[in-house]
């Protein structure tokens, strides 16, 4: 059985180009930053034998789709908890500055009373 963690390399192919394995195949991908390329194909190349391990299926069509359901299921759970989290944030600083307002102009009203 395959270990869920497999040993990658970054490999550069160009001058733009990297060559990763996903699930014991080669594609050349192009971008930027080369490092960001491999830990995103390390990621789904890590669900990828999770899933394998999981599950009895060969089919690497079929266990890239469910490792891409896997991936779509944290994306989408993490997407709600910084909506709803940012809301949460987002009502305590007006909470906060209605608070704050009403002290100062408390502190004002009690320095115009003194002078």
């Amino acid at each position: 059985m395959q270990s869920a963690v497999k040993e990658q390399r970054v490999a550069p192919v160009n001058g733009d180009s990297v060559r990763v394995e996903i699930f014991d195949q080669a594609y050349n991908l192009r971008g930027s930053d080369p490092d960001y390329i491999q830990r995103l194909a390390d990621y789904v190349d890590t669900k990828m034998r999770l899933v394998s391990e999981q599950t009895s299926t060969v089919d690497s069509l079929r266990l890239a789709v469910l490792a891409a359901l896997n991936i779509a299921d944290e994306y989408h759970i993490l997407k709600r908890k910084l909506e709803n989290g940012g809301g949460d944030y987002l009502q305590r600083a007006q909470h906060l500055s209605s608070v704050l307002d009403e002290v100062l102009n408390e502190s004002r009203r009690v320095g115009e009373r003194s002078a």
